[in-house]
């Protein structure tokens, strides 16, 4: 046997935002093995360029960690079709209180491949207008401006370890600031 054959998936808790399940899989040497899987609809992030070339962040609490968050602004998909430049658009605005002229994919991500399916697209958003900010009513977050210099030392000093936040920030620089 040289493949792996799901056998069956079991739905353990439906959640709000993920569901688990377990699987039962054979592996290639022929054993039965269980393994977790986390299925998640999907989430938009946005790298958000100020005209003066600083970038929009939000500090906020995350209960994993226990502790606040410096990430680019980002949140999940309202259905698993929603296409992900529009729900891009729609939480630049309800984090930061600002609208994008202009949208261009930077990144796709997928954050923890051993047990979640989670797929994260990356835009850099540019030409921002102030609208207004509107968060759900569990989310309390601070809107920040950083230089990308700053925000990349943060990285390397180990404050900054979001992981879609440190990917995007480091392909942002890559892409646009060489």
């Amino acid at each position: 046997m040289d493949h792996y054959e799901r056998l069956g998936r079991e739905l353990v808790q439906k959640g709000a935002i993920i569901d688990y399940y377990q699987d039962t899989i054979r592996v290639p040497n022929g054993n039965i093995v269980k393994w977790d899987l986390i299925k998640h609809k999907g989430a938009a992030a946005v790298v958000a360029v100020q005209d003066d070339g600083k970038l929009l962040m939000v500090r906020q609490y995350r209960n994993a960690l226990d502790r606040e968050t410096l990430e680019i602004p980002a949140g999940a998909l309202d259905t698993a079709e929603e296409p992900t430049k529009v729900a891009a658009a729609r939480e630049l605005e309800e984090e930061t209180g600002y609208k994008a002229g202009k949208l261009e994919l930077l990144i796709s991500l997928r954050t923890t491949v051993a047990f979640c399916n989670e797929k994260i697209d990356v835009y850099v958003a540019t030409e921002l207008t102030p609208s207004r900010q509107h968060l759900d009513e569990d989310e309390f977050l601070n809107v920040e401006s950083h230089d990308l210099d700053e925000l990349i030392q943060m990285i390397f000093d180990c404050k900054i370890q979001d992981g879609k936040t440190v990917s995007s920030l480091l392909a942002y620089k890559q892409k646009y600031c060489r």
